[in-house]
């Protein structure tokens, strides 16, 4: 196989994993693993929005892809795919057609239906509220909260607004709704449904993923990841602060 094919099929894969949300350590072992088990020796540069990769092609030359990721998620399915997909290619190699075919079978999978999400991140909004001792009342409020915020974060996505817009808002929305239900009610408790409708927004995954890669030596991704949950929770925070500041001029 020719070597800028093996760069390509390299390329493909840490270019799912990185939209997939995968730490930055994956990327680049999982690269180097795909061009190893074709015989290739790379070089690669991961960052979490874009990556470089460089080997010698087959007449001494240099070749280089670099790719700029620019619509990120978490998919841990697409993740555990590419994975599968790279210990395969280390017991049996697939020529170049169908290893491009796998890969844009794995980039192809569909997501999960926006009801199924929504529904889901009820659930959690509703555990999770129960888990701070709120009463079944603060549970299903929460549950609707977070339905809705999902839907609004995801058509604010669709629009094209940054990312730290969207977790604003939906901590407005988070604040505002729990405010409005504690003025209806005296049995609600504002502060339970406000933690569990906006737990679907912690960014848990990009701190998790932030430690990992300090401890892989990827300061500088590990700083990124870091510092993009700090400004997200700092979104959220503000977004619930001003709705509950509000209240207080209300009352």
């Amino acid at each position: 196989m020719l070597t800028k094919h093996v760069l390509e099929i390299a390329a493909l894969a840490a270019e799912i994993l990185l939209s997939s949300g995968a730490e930055i350590y994956r990327v680049e072992y999982t690269a180097k693993k795909i061009c190893k088990s074709y015989g290739v020796e790379c070089e690669c540069f991961v960052m979490p929005t874009g990556f470089t990769i460089s080997c010698m092609g087959d007449e001494n030359e240099m070749i280089t892809y670099v790719k700029r990721i620019e619509n990120r998620t978490i998919d841990l399915h697409r993740i555990d795919s590419i994975n599968a997909f790279s210990r395969r290619l280390e017991s049996k190699k697939l020529n170049y057609e169908e290893a491009i075919k796998q890969l844009k079978n794995i980039e192809g999978m569909p997501y999960f239906s926006q009801l199924t999400r929504c529904i889901a991140a009820g659930l959690i909004a509703f555990s999770f509220t129960m888990l701070f001792k709120g009463t079944e009342k603060d549970g299903i409020v929460a549950f609707f909260i977070s339905m809705l915020i999902l839907k609004v974060k995801n058509e604010i996505e669709s629009i094209g607004f940054f990312q730290f817009f969207e977790y604003f808002i939906s901590g407005m929305i988070a604040g505002g709704i729990s405010v409005i239900a504690g003025k209806f009610s005296p049995d609600f408790n504002i502060d339970k449904i406000i933690i569990g409708s906006i737990m679907i927004l912690v960014p848990g995954v990009s701190i998790t993923n932030g430690i990992k890669d300090a401890l892989y030596g990827d300061l500088i991704s590990s700083f990124t990841r870091l510092g993009e949950a700090l400004f997200i929770s700092i979104a959220v925070g503000v977004g619930v602060g001003i709705m509950l500041t509000l209240n207080m001029y209300w009352m």
